[in-house]
């Protein structure tokens, strides 16, 4: 899968991202650097608006996977291991970032 395309289908399906309680989506590993195989899953950094369980989490999980047609990693950048922020934050892609409307 091509981050554009990843990006689209994000895109498409923010705004129930959002409902799920998703503050901010951010794309990352093989497919943000375009070097994915047909087996790659897609990995994910992900920020909740408000504490979640691991219900919810795993929830969002499933809805990532479902509309990708794909194996979805994701993880937060707290739960980031040290010595893997770097590494995982030179190729971050943005896919969305929610902005309350003031």
């Amino acid at each position: 899968m091509k981050p554009d395309e990843v990006l689209a289908i994000i895109a498409a399906h923010q705004e129930q991202l959002q409902a799920m309680g998703v503050k901010s989506l951010d794309l990352f590993g093989s497919v943000a650097r375009d070097e994915a195989g047909p087996d790659s899953d897609v990995d994910f950094l992900v920020e909740f608006d408000r504490p979640v369980g691991l219900f919810e989490f795993i929830e969002v999980r499933l809805y990532l996977q479902d509309i990708l047609g794909c194996s979805v990693d994701m993880g937060t950048l707290k739960a980031l291991r040290e010595h893997l922020r770097d590494p995982v934050l030179k190729d971050v892609i943005h896919a969305f970032l929610m902005v309350k409307p003031y």
